[in-house]
């Protein structure tokens, strides 16, 4: 396989979610990852952005370099998440820029938007107008704390809800280890997930209008995604009452598990069961180790973790991470090293995955893009448009989708609508 592949290599495929039309009225993005999947699945994806302003994340940095020079920024950010989509702005305060989405939504199948509860009623798009003339419509909210309870009404960002839900109390060191104390996820996670869980939901909503004709309303919350993701941890504490604390790298399930400090770099391991246990003991040339009581099984290893890291770290330090990572490999002990960005993107296993893919930007010319990592055999993903420029295809969309005139458009434009 090749190392990357290109828009081109796809068009000849059908594709999963092909004649489906979405608007995308989301921003920052929980919301735009899940169009953006949508997308790549071969749905149709209008971006509704407000008028001269659009996504808050075309401003963040940092942006990519434009061989142009021009002074408008390109943020990375925004690039990651929008891929696939069209552009079209318009000003929803404005009564006849409500109808235009009004208009969209009665021949879309699909729409997403991340609005404070309750907005999008006051321009008559919220989910019970629209869905009056267009019945099948499926309507996905995504808020921080969901439609109802007493949170409702607050914003929620990535951290704040990283910290509400308890995965920074679980993220970090121990407080009694130097720099211990909780810490956030180096991604947003949260948000992606949501996205993901957003996607699924709607394309169980369209298998359920598949089998009657009707639509629905999902109500997507970053707690709700947040709290559920807790797995173990949230069913141990149900069931015990243990509170999980911080353990940093290490498993607190098994070990030996973690970072552990080689010459020339770090490794990760993690030995997941007694078979994997003796075959590690083997290879670092401790094979008593395997029989020691203290370490014969692993509610035991985990118990004296401290005391078989004593044993361990002076043997990984005597040798590079290269030397670890075949003789672990062979020995059929997981492992990886620490890579860097740079690194992630040389390795020969995401190289022959086809990680990368690239699209042509209208400003930017041939850029690079993270690929879909969903692989299908019969409908593959695709990557057909870069991520658009602001307001891109605001004529297209109205000329194509509601039989607008160039003269109209041009009244709208002349009037801020769009």
């Amino acid at each position: 396989m090749n190392s990357s592949h290109t828009a081109s290599d796809q068009q000849v495929s059908p594709t999963a979610l092909g004649g489906l039309r979405v608007l995308d009225m989301s921003r920052v993005l929980a919301g735009p990852w899940c169009g953006q999947m949508l997308s790549d699945l071969g749905a149709e994806v209008i971006k509704i952005e407000r008028a001269g302003v659009g996504d808050d994340t075309r401003r963040w940095e940092p942006c990519a370099p434009s061989p142009a020079g021009d002074d408008q920024r390109h943020s990375c950010y925004f690039l990651a998440a929008n891929r696939g989509k069209k552009s079209l702005t318009i000003d929803l305060s404005q009564p006849k820029g409500a109808d235009i989405v009004r208009r969209l939504a009665a021949g879309s199948d699909i729409l997403i938007e991340n609005y404070k509860t309750g907005d999008l009623d006051r321009y008559g798009l919220g989910f019970e107008a629209l869905s009056k003339s267009n019945p099948g419509l499926i309507y996905c909210s995504i808020t921080g704390f969901g439609q109802t309870g007493p949170y409702r009404s607050r914003a929620g960002y990535d951290t704040i809800v990283q910290a509400m839900g308890g995965l920074m109390h679980i993220t970090g060191e121990s407080d009694d280890m130097p720099a211990g104390g909780p810490q956030r996820c180096g991604l947003p996670v949260i948000d992606l997930m949501t996205g993901v869980y957003a996607a699924a939901a709607i394309l169980a909503a369209l298998r359920h209008r598949d089998a009657t004709g009707h639509g629905q309303y999902i109500d997507m919350s970053l707690l709700d995604v947040q709290v559920s993701s807790l797995a173990y941890f949230g069913l141990n504490y149900l069931t015990t009452g243990r509170v999980q604390q911080r353990s940093g790298n290490r498993n607190p399930v098994s070990h030996p598990s973690g970072v552990y400090t080689c010459s020339d770099g770090r490794v990760v391991v993690i030995v997941g069961n007694n078979r994997q246990f003796t075959s590690f003991c083997t290879a670092l040339g401790v094979p008593q180790l395997a029989s020691d009581e203290r370490f014969a099984e692993n509610e035991s290893r985990v118990g004296n973790a401290l005391a078989l890291d004593t044993v361990l770290d002076p043997l990984f330090a005597a040798a590079p991470v290269a030397h670890w990572l075949t003789t672990l490999s062979a020995a059929g002990v997981p492992c990886g090293p620490i890579n860097d960005i740079a690194q992630v993107f040389a390795d020969p296993q995401v190289l022959a995955r086809g990680a990368v893919t690239t699209a042509s930007h209208p400003v930017l010319g041939e850029i690079p893009l993270l690929a879909s990592p969903m692989r299908l055999s019969a409908t593959p993903t695709r990557h057909t448009l870069s991520p658009p420029m602001l307001g891109e295809h605001t004529s297209e969309v109205l000329r194509d989708r509601l039989g607008l005139t160039d003269d109209a458009i041009v009244r709208l434009r002349r009037n801020g609508i769009v």
